[in-house]
């Protein structure tokens, strides 16, 4: 089975104009050849732009991101349109649950029976818009689509087909005979700093760490290995190994194998006994699996937040920076800064006034850029350090009444 997810985000007018054109090809009756294969879920199969679109208008959101078209094919001759169909709806329901109008239309004009679903962005019950992300794709969509396929006996995309980089004849030949080549060494990095990484910045941090440099400035984005000068270009190492295929692996879920659990060692060293907010940070961020020591097993409550990781490190470097342990400490900065954004507000008018272009003014505005990111971060650290306090007291039942585990860890 394959699967293809596009989203369409342009202007108001060509959303609207490319969600009618999807919709329109979808129900294309030449290429379903049966009313039979078409199914609208909270939708008329008469008018099923003109519903979603009423909908639009009652929850006052037609701007963004329009619709979604997910398509999902199938082995030539393995399922037949009834029971694609029926893939199809369960797909729909399962992932949407209702909440969101939808057709499914089985397509019959190809090798593949495939199916076109296609639902609005604004939900039905509350208008709440559904969001996507690669992340997403392999939680949700594709995760939903296998457990059905393997429910109704039908073939699954292999990961050991489309999850390992490619290898040319002689390099298959070279690990063949047991030779390293010299792409070697460079892949077993990349393929152990995405084992460690949870984000594309994380991922870069990793590399650097090691003295490598990336050059994406250009139209084939290179590597650098420690101690070498000449760059490498990232897609000679393989397709699993461009920007692309590197952030696809790092967003696909990961599972460690039996038997390689490792010790790491973290260098540096934090100020104890951790207090407040710093603590809260520390202990929330490794629950979810950032730092080089990883958790036994990531909680469902705190993994819901992964798509913030890079937010939730900034503000945790922001605590640490400015020593900040409660919310007091907190509003106190905010407050300052405030006060300094006026005074500063004041005499860049001035300036402007009697010398509008000065360097005094550039030095000002920077100065105010500055201090209006740490009112954000405060802002941002006092409301989500309260829902990391509620997500870390939502994990601790289960991690309470699970028995203690000795495990014995292997050095590397």
């Amino acid at each position: 089975m394959e699967y293809a997810l596009n989203e369409r985000k342009s202007s108001r007018r060509e959303n609207a104009e490319n969600l009618h054109s999807i919709l329109g090809e979808a129900m294309n009756r030449d290429h379903t050849e049966q009313d039979l294969f078409q199914s609208g879920l909270g939708c008329t199969l008469a008018s099923p732009f003109e519903d979603m679109l009423a909908v639009k208008k009652q929850w006052h959101k037609l701007g963004g991101v329009e619709g979604y078209h997910l398509v999902q094919s199938f082995a030539p001759g393995e399922a037949t349109p009834e029971l694609a169909h029926q893939i199809g709806l369960e797909l729909a329901q399962r992932l949407l649950g209702g909440e969101f109008q939808t057709v499914v239309s089985t397509h019959l004009n190809t090798r593949c029976v495939h199916n076109h679903i296609v639902w609005n962005s604004v939900s039905l019950t509350d208008g709440r818009k559904y969001r996507s992300n690669e992340r997403s794709y392999y939680t949700q969509v594709r995760r939903i689509s296998d457990e059905l396929c393997r429910k109704y006996s039908l073939s699954l995309i292999q990961p050991g087909r489309t999850g390992q980089p490619g290898r040319s004849y002689a390099q298959w030949q070279a690990e063949r005979e047991g030779k390293p080549t010299w792409k070697t060494p460079l892949q077993r990095d990349v393929d152990e700093a995405i084992d460690r990484s949870l984000t594309w910045r994380q991922f870069v941090r990793e590399m650097e760490g090691r003295g490598y440099t990336f050059r994406f400035d250009r139209k084939y984005p290179t590597l650098t290995p420690p101690g070498r000068q000449r760059p490498v270009r990232l897609k000679t190492l393989g397709w699993q190994y461009t920007p692309e295929g590197i952030r696809r692996r790092i967003l696909a879920p990961k599972r460690t194998p039996a038997g390689k659990n490792r010790r790491y060692r973290c260098h540096g060293t934090l100020p104890q006994p951790l207090r407040g907010l710093r603590a809260l940070y520390y202990s929330y961020l490794y629950k979810m699996g950032a730092f080089p020591r990883k958790p036994r097993k990531i909680s469902y409550a705190v993994r819901q937040d992964i798509r913030n990781l890079d937010k939730r490190i900034e503000q945790m470097e922001f605590v640490f920076r400015n020593h900040i342990e409660d919310r007091g400490q907190l509003r106190e900065m905010q407050s300052q800064a405030e006060q300094q954004i006026q005074e500063l507000a004041a005499q860049r008018k001035k300036l402007y006034r009697t010398n509008p272009g000065c360097p005094e003014a550039k030095a000002i505005t920077e100065e105010i850029a500055k201090l209006r990111k740490s009112v954000r971060l405060c802002k941002a650290v006092e409301e989500h350090s309260l829902q990391m306090e509620e997500r870390l007291r939502e994990s601790r039942p289960r991690e309470e009444g699970k028995p203690k585990v000795i495990r014995k860890e292997r050095s590397i």
